[in-house]
């Protein structure tokens, strides 16, 4: 299993926009963060839940179209043929 590899109270070096639309998501996700212009955004992250969430947030936003398209085609062929 593919560790997460995120701590509490970790600072995510992001681009700009990503950064902001990191911080939006996870404000709606009830996570607790800082984000400050031309700082990095700053995450405390409580539980494995919220380092999950941190984790999917991050890589969904930041991915490729390629990257995504490479995800999905390994959950495809992860799932047991009926």
């Amino acid at each position: 299993m593919e560790t997460l590899g995120i701590e509490p109270n970790t600072v995510l070096e992001l681009d700009p926009i990503e950064r902001w639309n990191v911080y939006n998501r996870l404000l709606e996700l009830s996570i607790p963060c800082k984000c400050r212009c031309g700082q990095p955004l700053k995450v405390e992250i409580a539980n494995p839940t919220a380092a999950l969430q941190v984790w999917s947030v991050v890589r969904r936003l930041t991915s490729t179209r390629e990257m995504a398209i490479e995800a999905l085609e390994n959950c495809w062929k992860q799932v047991p043929c009926l």
